[in-house]
C-alpha cells in the first residue's frame, strides 16, 4: 500500500511539474521578450516575423500565438534607433505562404507500394510524405489604442530604469534579462517596450494574437535575437526578408546552420506585401533556424546580401507507374514475361512433337 501511495504521488507531482512547464514565463521569444503581470503566465508557442529593408529604414512585423493566464503582458525589444509601433497587417504571412508555396512535381515507381493495387484495395497512385514613463532615463513616446491592444511605446538607454518603469506598471523584469540588456546599452540601442491588453476586461491573451509592426532607422539588416539565450527551451526562428536583394545572415550566432526555404524576386508586390515593401520589385528570402541550445546565442542575426540565386522547395507525390487507362506497368511486364515464358514452352512442346523419332535399332543380317 506504502509503495502505490509513493508511486501516485510521484506521478501527481510528475503532471504538475509538466503543467507548470506550459505556461513558464515567456522572458525570451524570438526578436525580443514577452513579459506577463505579476503572478501571471504567458508562454509563447509560435513567431512569425517579417522584415522589410530598403538600405535606410528596417521595418519588422511580428504575430505571436501564445497561452497562459496572463490578462495583460509587455513586449520589449531592443532597437538601434528610435522606433514606431503600430498594429500589421495578418494577412501578410498568408500572402507569403502563398507565394512561397513548395513546388508540386510527381515522381514515379515501377514497383507497387504500400498504397498501391494490390496492396491498397485498388488505388492506382499513393501520395508521399513530403520531404518557419517614469523614471530617469526613460522616456514614453505615446499611449494609444491600437486594434485590441493598449499600446504604450516606450524608449529608454538604460535597463535598470527601464526595470523600474516596467514594475511601476505591475511588470516584474528578470534580473538575468537585466543582465542580457547589456549589452544593448554598451551599443546604446533604445528599447521599444509595448503594453498588451485585450480588449475586453479579464480577459486572457490566448490564441494569434495581432500583429505588431516596429519601425526604426537603421544601416543595416539586424533581427535582434540576443535576448533569445534566456530561453529555456530550444528555439525555432521563422523569418521573411524583403530587400532589394537576396539576403542572409552572416554567421549562424550559435545555432545550426540557417536553411533557406525561399529566394526568388517578387516582380510585383500586392495586397498586405506592397503594404510592407511598397509596389517596387523586391526579393523575398524566407529562412528557418533551430537553436537546440539557446544559451549558446552569442550575438543579434546580421544579414549581407548575396547572389540573387532563387531557390524553392520541392514537394514530391509518388505515384505509381501507369499506361492505357491506369493499368500498373509493373503488372503489364510481369504478365508479359510469363505470357513470354509460357508461349515459349509451348512452342518447345510443339516443335518436341514434330520431331520425327530417330531409330536407334541395330538390323540383323541375313
Amino acid at each position: 500500500m506504502r509503495g502505490t501511495h509513493k508511486f501516485l504521488t510521484t506521478i501527481v507531482a510528475l503532471l504538475a511539474l509538466q503543467l507548470g512547464s506550459l505556461v513558464a514565463p515567456a522572458y525570451a521569444c524570438g526578436c525580443g521578450a514577452m513579459i506577463p503581470s505579476k503572478s501571471e503566465r504567458i508562454g509563447v508557442d509560435r513567431e512569425e516575423s517579417a522584415v522589410h529593408w530598403d538600405g535606410r529604414t528596417e521595418t519588422i512585423v511580428m504575430r505571436f500565438n501564445v497561452h497562459g493566464d496572463a490578462r495583460h503582458a509587455a513586449w520589449i525589444m531592443p532597437v538601434p534607433s528610435r522606433a514606431d509601433v503600430a498594429l500589421g497587417d495578418p494577412a501578410l504571412f498568408d500572402e507569403i505562404e502563398r507565394l512561397t508555396e513548395p513546388e508540386q512535381r510527381d515522381r514515379f515507381h515501377f514497383w507497387p507500394r504500400e498504397d498501391d493495387w494490390p496492396f491498397a484495395g485498388g488505388r492506382g497512385d499513393g501520395a508521399g510524405a513530403p520531404p518557419p514613463g517614469k523614471g530617469a532615463g526613460v522616456g514614453v513616446v505615446g499611449r494609444e489604442r491600437l486594434g485590441p491592444f493598449d499600446v504604450a511605446r516606450l524608449t529608454a538607454t538604460d535597463p535598470e530604469a527601464l526595470g523600474d518603469w516596467l514594475r511601476t506598471h505591475g511588470f516584474e523584469l528578470p534580473d538575468r534579462l537585466t543582465g542580457a540588456l547589456q549589452p544593448y546599452v554598451e551599443r546604446k540601442w533604445e528599447y521599444v517596450a509595448v503594453r498588451l491588453a485585450p480588449a475586453e476586461k479579464d480577459t486572457v491573451l490566448q490564441g494569434e494574437l495581432t500583429p505588431l509592426r516596429i519601425t526604426f532607422a537603421s544601416p543595416e539588416l539586424v533581427y535582434p535575437m540576443r535576448l533569445s539565450r534566456l530561453a529555456a527551451n530550444s528555439q525555432t526562428l521563422g523569418l521573411s526578408i524583403l530587400a532589394d536583394h537576396r539576403m542572409e545572415p552572416r554567421s549562424a550566432i550559435g545555432g545550426d546552420r540557417p536553411e533557406v526555404t525561399f529566394a526568388g524576386r517578387i516582380e510585383r508586390p500586392e495586397g498586405a506585401l506592397a503594404g510592407l515593401a511598397g509596389q517596387r520589385p523586391v526579393h523575398l528570402t524566407v529562412m528557418e533556424q533551430e537553436f537546440p541550445n539557446p544559451a549558446r546565442i552569442d550575438d543579434d542575426h546580421r544579414l549581407r546580401t548575396v547572389a540573387d540565386t532563387p531557390y524553392r522547395q520541392v514537394e514530391y507525390t509518388d505515384r505509381l507507374m501507369t499506361v492505357a487507362g491506369g493499368i500498373p506497368v509493373w503488372l503489364l511486364t510481369v504478365g508479359g514475361g510469363l505470357l513470354l515464358v509460357v508461349v515459349a514452352a509451348l512452342l518447345l512442346v510443339r516443335v518436341a512433337r514434330r520431331r520425327p523419332a530417330v531409330d536407334t535399332g541395330v538390323r540383323s543380317m541375313t
